[in-house]
């Protein structure tokens, strides 16, 4: 079973990938059938109600290859976050799976001089999240079955989320 320490390190390690921007690492903390998901509802299933994010292992990937691999004017320039994670809690566990509960503010800022082309650049933006991640043992290594994040403002208007959470 996963120690309260050792959940820590790993959504430390995957913040870490995501503030570094590598991406197709963070790809490679899923279990083939991994979900990334931020719900609106946060009380509803996947499929009972609309949701922000709902990536496979498909949508994660494609949402990484426009990261990395595409220009495009939501990521131009790029995002730079930074997470932070904190009341970290081991939640149901076996032997093969666990989740763990924690609370995450995730900092993001597009450099970068405000013009008529891309509100919101040089602005800093904070994103207040419950996080879920579901972590199963594969080949000796906990994998990401599920991530949840369930925004705090997430029935509010949220603009440009085309970076990772």
């Amino acid at each position: 079973m996963l120690t309260r320490t050792e959940a820590e390190d790993f959504l430390y390690a995957e913040a870490r990938l995501l503030d570094e921007g590598r991406f197709e690492d963070w790809l490679e903390l899923f279990t083939e059938d991994g979900i990334y998901w931020l719900p609106i509802d946060r009380d509803a299933g996947p499929t009972d109600h609309l949701s922000i994010i709902y990536d496979d292992d498909l949508r994660r990937r494609e949402r990484v290859y426009r990261l990395t691999r595409t220009s495009f004017p939501a990521q131009d320039p790029p995002s730079t976050t930074h997470h932070l994670i904190s009341n970290v809690i081991v939640g149901d566990a076996t032997e093969t799976e666990t989740t763990i509960l924690s609370s995450q503010i995730i900092h993001e800022i597009r450099a970068g001089a405000a013009d008529d082309r891309q509100l919101d650049l040089g602005d800093q933006r904070a994103f207040a999240a419950h996080g879920e991640h579901r972590l199963r043992l594969v080949d000796g290594a906990w994998k990401i079955a599920r991530k949840r994040l369930v925004l705090l403002n997430r029935d509010t208007a949220i603009p440009n989320l085309t970076f990772l959470l």
